[in-house]
């Protein structure tokens, strides 16, 4: 059983990281190190959750990702040349510090330097996955660049790992490429198991089973077989359905991630001033990330916001920084070190992604300009054409909006999703849509350039995305008429005091439209009718 101190305390963070505008990751990390001042330690219990938050995690990265994004030249060369870079980068530092006379560096040699710096030049995919899916960013072109290059610098700890312990996979770790052939039998599956609680249970046991246990058994990190089995299902239409039925029971299980954290260890002021200088470099390593980014043909949007996205350090370092403790290359007080850098590069990192647009919109006209012509075609401006009604998210609800406004009301309609694999099936279906971000300023600078534009509907999943949107709009004094669809009643008022002409709850308009169905084919009129 769970200390109930545990759930308090994480539920208190989480409470208090919210009031102030910031992620209750946030929270829930400042919420270990007050269980750590109060003499509270890890349990194998905590442990668990943690792993298993993780784990599912990378699972369900796995199953929104495209496989073709890690061999595009610039997530794979990006990657590559900022773990070498950043490397080097912050070992120079470190043996600044060292001349400095910094007592934690007095007797580092260059081995140590070189390991600590490896270890600084991961940044994080928890952190940058649960930013990126609390404002629905995901599957925008800056969101997979990162994820992409998250992904690729896994890959790279897990070959460290691997080395480190010395310890190569069994010869059966062959027999795990048996797993591309089998994924068509694992989709097919997943075609009969509907939408209740066997999907969810199906995902549990891909993930856990035949992603961590089996790779395990054959000595290959399961996190990294969680990911694969996810990639595996991902051309899968039902992939998407199945990660969100995931995603409460994960982000729940990363709780116990973040409080561990904490828990690492009780830092001293020393501890605390060297992870303080540790944070005071991160802005060279986000430039860096920055510099190579624009080797690449890539909009400066899309650069400065995967770049800000990136801009902490990761858990991975935690690992590779307590592997180092375990076989004598560093001492112990690096692994506390480590683990207060992490949590404030979190926190520093958190308030910085709060602020992301606005940075942009300041350090845009500061950059040098891209030549369209020769960006990604995925990150060219769009075309808008001449179309009279937009329909940001073209999911069910948006879908639905979008037919009936094109063969009811006749009007040319345009549809905007940021997911590239459903923009491609639906102009497959003869839609007129297109991939666009609808938190991008730039995507609605250009957008409104249209005199024709008459409505927007906002009908995307995550009220988050409606609300920035919104904003965008009424920013830009747009003078046609804005509907917004929500989910949850508390979410009507924040909505309608942005200024939307209309507001429609999902489950209350579908109850109106079946009550008036049911009512007319019973051949029952209105009361006001009746009355009149």
């Amino acid at each position: 059983m769970i200390d109930a101190a545990f759930l308090l305390a994480a539920f208190i963070g989480g409470l208090s990281a919210a009031a102030v505008r910031l992620p209750p990751l946030v929270g829930f990390l400042v919420a270990g190190f007050a269980l750590n001042a109060l003499g509270y330690d890890k349990t194998p219990l905590l442990e668990l959750l943690s792993n298993t938050g993780v784990t599912l995690l990378l699972f369900t990265i796995g199953l929104k990702l495209d496989v073709r994004t890690l061999l595009r030249h610039d997530v794979w060369g990006s990657a590559s040349l900022h773990m070498l870079g950043s490397t080097l980068l912050l070992m120079s530092l470190l043996s600044l510090f060292k001349w400095l006379g910094l007592g934690l560096l007095a007797e580092a040699g260059w081995p140590t330097l070189a390991l600590l710096g490896f270890a600084l030049s991961f940044s994080s995919t928890v952190f940058v996955v649960k930013v990126l899916e609390k404002r629905s960013e995901t599957q925008t072109a800056y969101g997979r660049l990162a994820i992409g290059v998250l992904i690729m610098q896994d890959i790279f700890a897990v070959l460290f790992i691997t080395a480190s312990t010395g310890e190569l996979p069994s010869p059966w770790a062959l027999g795990l490429l048996l797993l591309i052939p089998a994924a068509p039998a694992l989709r097919r599956l997943l075609d009969q198991l509907g939408h209740g609680e066997m999907q969810l249970l199906f995902g549990l046991l891909l993930a856990l089973v035949l992603g961590y246990a089996l790779f395990e058994a054959v000595g290959v990190k399961g996190d990294l077989g969680a990911l694969v089995i996810g990639l595996l299902l991902a051309p899968h239409p039902a992939a998407q359905a199945l990660a969100r039925s995931m995603f409460n029971i994960k982000e729940l299980l990363l709780v116990g991630f973040f409080l561990g954290i904490g828990l690492t260890a009780m830092p001293d002021a020393s501890h605390l001033g060297m992870a303080l200088a540790l944070v005071a470099v991160l802005p060279l390593k986000s430039l860096l990330y920055q510099w190579i980014f624009m080797r690449f043909p890539m909009r400066l949007r899309t650069s400065v916001l995967a770049t800000l996205s990136l801009s902490n350090y990761s858990e991975f370092g935690l690992i590779v920084g307590a592997i180092a403790v375990s076989t004598g290359w560093l001492s112990g007080e690096w692994l506390v070190i480590l683990s207060l850098a992490v949590a404030l590069s979190f926190g520093s990192s958190a308030m910085i992604n709060g602020a992301s647009e606005s940075i942009y919109r300041w350090l845009e006209p500061r950059l040098p300009k891209r030549d369209p012509s020769r960006l990604a075609a995925s990150d060219r401006p769009i075309e808008v054409g001449d179309a009279e009604a937009v329909v940001l998210g073209m999911g069910r609800i948006g879908r639905s909006v979008y037919r009936r406004l094109q063969k009811v009301y006749g009007l040319r309609v345009l549809g905007i999703d940021s997911n590239p694999s459903s923009v491609k099936l639906l102009l497959e279906r003869g839609f007129n849509v297109l991939e666009g971000d609808a938190v991008d300023s730039d995507f609605w600078d250009k957008l409104l350039m249209s005199p024709d534009v008459q409505m927007v509907v906002l009908a995307m999943p995550h009220h988050a995305g409606n609300l920035v949107a919104l904003k965008q709009l009424r920013s830009r004094a747009f003078p046609g008429r804005i509907t917004a669809v929500v989910e949850f009643p508390e979410e009507i008022e924040p909505i309608r005091e942005l200024g939307a002409n209309a507001v429609f709850h999902v489950y209350d308009e579908a109850g109106r439209a079946l009550a008036d169905s049911a009512a007319e084919e019973a051949g029952i009129s209105p009361l006001s009718r009746q009355l009149g």
